[in-house]
């Protein structure tokens, strides 16, 4: 597995992957429909430079994360490969990336499913805060803060 900037023509394979990886947690389709938007991976997001993708043989996407200034806004990996360590190499290629660009605290609005990963990974809970895709939904809100890559977290 290696990490690559990603390529505007995949937008929409990427927004098809982000949306296998929240039906793995077994959301059914009426709220998988209301999270379509919050889950697109924007094209512009993509030349920007804000969206990287782990890729496996034959250059196939596997998972992405996406920045926005001091939000990952975007972290998801293809369900055949959860727990095999792709989602903390995105993390870590993520945290590096907002480093190099002054970001010292990653604000993270998780899905609940996703918590313990982002706990065991250092972040730490703040607070609940409304949904970005679902109207009355909280999520936690973790905050991960950065250090220069290959120090000790």
């Amino acid at each position: 597995m290696r990490i690559r900037a990603a390529r505007p023509e995949e937008a929409a394979e990427l927004s098809a992957l982000c949306l296998r990886a929240k039906a793995h947690w077994g959301y059914d389709q009426a709220f998988l429909a209301q999270c379509r938007d919050a889950l697109t991976v924007d094209p512009t997001a993509i030349r920007t430079g804000d969206v990287f993708v782990a890729i496996h043989a034959l250059d196939h996407p596997i998972g992405l994360h996406q920045i926005a200034g001091d939000e990952l806004a975007l972290l998801y990996v293809e369900p055949a490969w959860i727990g095999q360590g792709v989602g903390r190499a995105l993390l870590r290629h993520a945290a590096a990336l907002a480093y190099s660009r002054g970001v010292r605290r990653l604000s993270i609005l998780a899905d609940p499913h996703a918590a313990g990963f982002y706990r065991a990974q250092g972040a730490v809970y703040l607070h609940d805060a409304p949904s970005d895709a679902i109207p009355g939904r909280m999520l936690p809100v973790y905050l991960l803060s950065l250090q220069p890559e290959g120090s000790d977290r």
